[in-house]
């Protein structure tokens, strides 16, 4: 087994950030640093420790829906943050790591789990799970943009997948739009309301496929039920 997907197993953190905790040092296997990513292990011989802990593949799964507040952090470990969104999950005795990412300033919807394999089919463009999103934007977006918004805009140097949108509301000033993609690339939303010039002022993931946020309210979080596990699993 690759040594990221054994992180994610053993619920440190997803596999893309378990590259990263590998190539920033932090992993040993049978007491060596290991920096290579295709580096593999057996998952019942070798000992593998992150930070100098020994880590186990998780056999009780945890799925938990969390309504992140701005100001958070969405990872497991960030020595240049102090709010990181595991502060907000009091009594649970799993390692669980972040279902993707929003940003600090981004509030709504995260899931956490140590499932990794769930937690890659989430995460994977090609699964095409849906996130739809409400942000309060600068302006009022014209038909010609929210239809170039629609059919892709090229961000950090590749187009990005059709796009839903669809303005909800308008003030003088500014409008709220519904925004719903698949692909999770790093401030997706943001970038493409920047590209059509009209930057987001306040961003809120609302559903993850047919998972909403309902009346969880902000820094609040829950353990998903049983037919929401079963619904996310069959995505």
């Amino acid at each position: 087994m690759r040594l990221q997907k054994y992180m994610a197993k053993c619920g440190v953190a997803s596999r893309r950030e378990s590259e990263s905790i590998i190539l920033e040092g932090r992993v040993k296997v049978n007491d060596l640093v290991i920096k290579e990513l295709g580096t593999k292990i057996n998952s019942d011989k070798d000992i593998v420790k992150v930070d100098n802990k020994i880590i186990e593949i998780e056999k009780n799964k945890v799925y938990i829906m969390l309504n992140k507040p701005e100001g958070y952090v969405t990872t497991v470990k960030d020595k240049h943050s102090e709010n990181i969104v595991l502060d907000l999950i009091d009594g649970v005795r799993e390692r669980i790591f972040p279902v993707g990412r929003l940003d600090c300033d981004t509030s709504g919807l995260l899931l956490l789990t140590n499932d990794g394999n769930l937690a890659y089919k989430l995460t994977h463009p090609s699964h095409e799970v849906i996130k739809r999103y409400i942000a309060l934007v600068e302006g009022i977006p014209n038909n010609k943009k929210l239809t170039r918004f629609r059919k892709g805009l090229k961000i950090d140097g590749r187009m990005t997948a059709e796009a839903y949108v669809r303005i909800i509301k308008r003030y003088k000033d500014s409008s709220v739009l519904e925004i719903a993609i698949h692909e999770g690339r790093n401030r997706q939303v943001r970038k493409m309301c920047k590209y059509i010039r009209h930057p987001v002022i306040k961003l809120k993931r609302i559903s993850i496929g047919k998972l909403t946020l309902n009346d969880l309210e902000v820094g609040k979080w829950r353990y998903l039920t049983r037919d929401e596990v079963d619904y996310l699993k069959k995505l």
